[in-house]
C-alpha cells in the first residue's frame, strides 16, 4: 500500500484539510441496525461492502480522509461474539482495506482528486463499554491496562497501512497519556481529539490547558482538538487549546442535534446561526471560517453529519 505525504508535513505547509463525516449515520441510512455493542464495527461482519460505499461518498463530497470502521472494533468486543483475537485483528485490518479500496476507486475516477488519506480510528475504552462513558470518562484503569487494551488494535491498523491514527472521542486524560506512549512506539502521525464536559474541560473534568500541554510539541502528534461535541462548544474549546499549544487543531463536531448517552437518542437542539456575533453556528459550514481563524487545520463532521454536510464544508455544494 503506497504511503502518502505525512499529515504533519501537509499541515506544516499550511494545508487545510477536510475530514469525513459520520460513518454510522450513513450505514443506518443504508438499512443497517447499529443498536449493538459493536456499533459500526458490526458491519465489518455483516456487509463490509457498504463501508466502502460510504467512504466513496465522502471522498466524492470533498473529504481528504476516510476514517476506518474500527472505532469500536476491538478484540475484547469481538470476543463476545466468539471471535478469536487473531480474527478480530484481521477485521481491524479489513477496515483499512475497505477504506483503501474506496480511495483506489475514487482516484481511478478522479485522478486529480489530490491528497486522500486513511485515518485509523481508535475509539476510547469507553466506546468498548458501550454505555456512553466516552462522554463521561468515569472509568479508571492503570496506564498498563489502557495500553494492553489499545496496543493490539493500533498495531493492526499500522500494519495494514493507515496514514494517520485518529485517537477519537477521548474523555480521559490518563487514557490520552497511555495512547501517547503507544503512538511514540509506532512513529505514525496521529491526531488526538476529545469529548467535552464544557468549553474548557474534557469529559473527565481535565482542563483543556492540560491536554494542550501534554501534546504540545510531541513527535508525530500532527493535530489536537475535539470531536463528537455540540457546535457551540467548538469555538470555546479551540480557543482554550490555542492558548497552550502551537500544534494544528482539529475539529469535527456533531450535526447540531443533542445526544443523550443514557437513552442513546438524539433530539433537535436550537440551531441559530449567530456565529458572526460569537454565538453557536447552525451548521458545520457556517462555523468553518471562524474555526479556521482559530487554528483548525482539519475540519469535518461526527455523529449525524452526512456527505452533503461535508460537501458544503468543502465548498462543493
Amino acid at each position: 500500500m503506497q504511503r502518502r505525504p505525512s499529515l504533519s508535513a501537509l499541515l506544516e505547509s499550511n494545508a487545510g484539510l477536510v475530514s469525513d463525516g459520520a460513518l454510522a449515520t450513513e450505514l443506518e441510512r443504508r438499512g443497517r441496525d447499529l443498536n449493538d455493542p459493536l456499533w459500526s464495527a458490526k458491519v465489518l461482519l455483516e456487509q463490509p461492502g457498504l463501508i466502502t460505499e460510504v467512504h466513496r461518498d465522502y471522498f466524492a463530497a470533498g473529504a481528504n480522509f476516510a476514517t476506518t470502521a474500527s472505532y469500536q472494533a476491538t478484540p475484547q468486543g469481538f470476543a463476545a461474539r466468539g471471535i478469536s483475537a487473531p480474527d478480530a485483528l484481521e477485521l481491524v485490518a479489513l477496515s483499512v482495506r475497505l477504506a483503501d479500496e474506496a480511495r483506489r476507486q475514487h482516484l481511478a475516477d478522479h485522478p486529480d482528486a489530490g491528497v486522500l488519506l486513511l485515518a485509523g480510528s481508535v475509539g476510547p475504552y469507553g466506546a468498548y463499554l458501550a454505555d456512553g462513558s466516552e462522554y463521561r470518562g468515569d472509568y479508571v484503569l492503570t496506564a498498563r491496562e489502557f495500553q494492553d487494551f489499545h496496543a493490539p488494535r493500533i498495531g493492526a491498523l499500522v500494519d495494514a497501512g493507515v496514514d494517520v491514527l485518529a485517537f477519537e472521542t477521548l474523555p480521559s486524560f490518563a487514557e490520552a497519556e497511555a495512547l501517547l506512549a503507544l503512538a511514540r512506539e509506532h512513529g505514525v502521525d496521529s491526531w488526538f481529539s476529545f469529548s467535552l464536559r464544557d468549553g474548557g474541560h474534557i469529559s473527565d473534568g481535565t482542563p483543556l490547558a492540560d491536554v494542550a500541554r501534554l501534546l504540545d510539541g510531541q513527535p508525530h502528534v500532527a493535530a489536537v482538538g475535539v470531536n463528537c461535541v455540540p457546535l457551540d462548544l467548538v469555538g470555546p474549546a479551540l480557543a482554550a487549546l490555542r492558548l497552550h499549544t502551537a500544534t494544528p487543531l482539529v475539529a469535527y463536531p456533531n450535526s447540531g442535534e443533542a445526544y443523550d448517552p443514557g437513552t442513546k437518542t438524539w433530539s433537535q437542539a436550537e440551531r441559530r446561526d449567530d456565529s458572526a456575533g460569537g454565538g453557536a453556528p447552525a451548521t458545520l459550514a457556517a462555523g468553518a471560517a471562524g474555526w479556521r481563524e482559530q487554528g483548525a487545520r482539519i475540519l469535518g463532521g461526527c455523529c449525524r453529519t452526512t456527505p452533503a454536510d461535508i460537501a458544503r464544508l468543502a465548498g462543493k455544494a
